[in-house]
């Protein structure tokens, strides 16, 4: 052959005249064989023979093909390109090809590209098809983890950006250090001020250096401790310079890979004054931060809420949430608050508790809740915190096939449907599912996905022919 293929033209061969003892049904079986579709049209586009290559195409793009109009079997977007193929077909075997869609009984679209090659006196047409579900399924992948990606992305930057936010305004200072030299790697404002140093100065220096050297001793000690245990608290040291007394708070974590220490420094002396000044930031911080957050009494009343609350429920001002009952705008009336009520009297806290929110405008979300208890004077009260789940509500896949059925529906059929049939709905569905899977692992070998199922031959055919999923017959189905 030419190297065609170089120039992005077709390959042709060098001596075509070599193939002229070609017969008919030999030239047919060729394109069958070479083509996942050919289809044979006369001048004005109307298909006169058709050969698919696969059964699983055959049966998604239908039988009934002979005296059609090839542009009649395809999407209403396709139909240009189809008259644009016939239009341009020629005797020689077209370079650009045309994508278009044929529409399937079972479903999606089938993406086909066809090449056409105009040949006999009376100008008919053969037109040669490649199957791209596959590209288009991988194509698919591609966007929806690239989707996933970027919102995973957001999610860490808005997490990243509340945190850095607490960081700079705490009143507390807050020393970040190096674990294995003990030096210091960030500061913040807090203890720049503290310690009458520069926050970009404090970079670097050694964090004994700031303490006289009465206290090296204990400071030494103290990193020792923080290195090793959870939490270190309350350690008293003199801080150098005559900046006065400190309780030293420390933890530790690890971050890509190597160990920091994390110390809070109270001034001794301002414990008090520390504190109030901190529960003036909390509360501004608390209404800042872009998620809901919601303290209730024990009896279910509101008792205060952020701005993120009243955007998710829909309410204009705190004060007309104050008083109300939380189940007004969060879950099923009667269900789930008291659920979450009673699991945070037994556990004290809640992680991922899954309800819905409802607005004063009518608006459905599904969110997600961790709550956590603490006593307000003599009874207990509950914080919330509320986080729409949006993109990653509603439904849940299992294997790229969407169930017919959420969790909330599920739930909300409690008391109408006697639980015998909602448990055989539900295992009907995973044996489905297994078995579906189990084929598309094994490309239709049933032997192997009887044995991968743990199940004899027998009974996987039962529960082929029981779901409706026997149309290949009762033989092994070995591999295509």
């Amino acid at each position: 052959m030419v190297d065609g293929a170089r120039s992005g033209s077709p390959a042709r061969f060098a001596a075509p005249e070599l193939l002229r003892g070609l017969d008919p049904e030999a030239v047919g079986s060729l394109l069958a064989a070479t083509a996942d579709v050919t289809f044979v049209l006369d001048g004005g586009g109307t298909i006169l023979d058709a050969a698919i290559a696969e059964a699983d195409l055959a049966g998604s793009m239908g039988s009934e093909w002979i005296g059609k109009r090839l542009v009649d079997t395809v999407t209403i977007e396709s139909r240009a390109k189809i008259e644009e193929l016939i239009r341009d077909s020629s005797p020689r075997l077209s370079a650009r090809g045309r994508q278009v869609n044929h529409p399937s009984a079972r479903g999606a679209d089938i993406p086909i590209r066809y090449r056409a090659l105009r040949f006999g006196e009376d100008g008919r047409i053969v037109a040669v098809g490649r199957d791209l579900r596959q590209m288009a399924a991988l194509q698919q992948r591609l966007v929806e983890a690239q989707q996933e990606m970027e919102r995973e992305y957001t999610r860490i930057r808005n997490a990243e950006k509340r945190y850095r936010l607490l960081y700079q305004l705490a009143s507390e200072a807050v020393l970040i250090l190096d674990s294995g030299t003990a030096r210091i790697v960030e500061a913040n404002p807090a203890a720049a001020i503290l310690l009458g140093v520069e926050p970009k100065k404090l970079a670097g220096r050694d964090f004994e250096d700031l303490f006289a050297d009465s206290s090296r001793q204990t400071t030494r000690s103290f990193l020792a401790a923080t290195r090793v245990a959870p939490r270190v608290d309350r350690v008293h040291a003199q801080l150098g310079h005559d900046h006065g007394d400190v309780l030293m708070t420390g933890s530790s974590y690890r971050q890509d890979g190597v160990a920091h220490l994390v110390v809070l420094l109270s001034r001794l002396g301002d414990a008090s004054l520390a504190a109030s000044a901190d529960d003036a930031n909390i509360l501004r911080l608390v209404e800042a931060i872009p998620e809901a957050l919601v303290v209730v009494a024990e009896d279910g009343r509101i008792m205060t809420a952020n701005a993120a609350f009243l955007d998710l429920v829909q309410a204009t001002t705190v004060v007309q949430a104050r008083g109300e009952s939380i189940e007004r705008w969060i879950g099923r009336p009667g269900v789930d608050i008291d659920v979450l009520f009673s699991n945070l009297r037994a556990h004290g806290s809640v992680r991922i508790f899954s309800t819905v929110a409802r607005g004063e405008l009518g608006t459905v979300e599904d969110v997600e809740i961790v709550a956590a208890s603490a006593v307000g004077g003599a009874t207990p009260i509950y914080g919330l915190a509320i986080r729409a789940t949006g993109w990653r509500g509603g439904r849940e896949r299992l294997g790229g096939r969407e169930l017919p059925r959420t969790v909330e529906q599920f739930t909300e059929l409690v008391g109408r449907v006697p639980m015998k049939n909602l448990v055989r709905e539900t295992t009907d569905l995973i044996e489905r599912l297994c078995i579906e899977a189990a084929l598309e692992l094994t490309r239709e070998n049933r032997a192997s996905a009887a044995e991968m199922l743990g199940l004899s031959r027998q009974a996987f055919y039962v529960k082929l022919r029981r779901y409706g999923l026997a149309d290949g017959g009762d033989g092994d189905g070995q591999e295509r």
